[in-house]
């Protein structure tokens, strides 16, 4: 789905991203570059007519930071109303405080990540691991219909593997 954008903003979006707070760039270094379950984020991407600080189209979220303007009465208000066009788009808002992030940058990392996970809540399936130059796979991580290892095997996915089946099979 393609989101209407008021193309008056592009310019100051770019010079915000040219301009990022401490909050937004300590956040910033955590999801980008697909480290965030493997997402893609924005900053400061313009959707209708409002800038985002962060927004990841896959998972169709949205990331607020609020600095301390956006806990007064009118700012509260505009958050609301924002929120609630960003919400008529499809989007889900996930709002964090500067302050959030600037001393608990781990439990606004769990968040964000319990909510690209799903609503299930569910952990994520461990990585596999190599020890002694040998495959390791957890029995779970083969029951998923997406792993690579439910069907074919590893060949081509994890070059390091070595020997055959007995190495990595489940």
């Amino acid at each position: 789905m393609i989101l209407p954008y008021n193309k008056d903003l592009k310019g100051f979006a770019r010079s915000l991203r040219n301009d990022m707070t401490d909050a937004e760039r300590t956040l910033w270094s955590m999801i980008r570059r697909k480290q965030a379950k493997g997402r893609l984020f924005s900053r400061q991407k313009t959707i209708d007519n409002y800038i985002v600080d962060f927004y990841c189209a896959s998972a169709a979220l949205v990331i607020e930071l609020d600095g301390g303007q956006h806990y007064t009465p009118e700012g509260r208000e505009q958050d609301r109303r924002r929120d609630a066009d960003l919400a008529a788009l499809g989007l889900k808002v996930l709002r964090f405080s500067d302050r959030d992030v600037l001393t608990n940058i781990e439990g606004v990392r769990e968040e964000i990540w319990n909510h690209l996970w799903g609503e299930r809540r569910e952990k994520p399936p461990c990585p596999p691991f190599s020890k002694g130059g040998v495959l390791h796979v957890p029995s779970h991580f083969c029951q998923r219909q997406s792993s690579p290892f439910a069907k074919g095997g590893l060949k081509g996915v994890f070059p390091f593997a070595k020997g055959g089946d007995k190495d990595y099979r489940c």
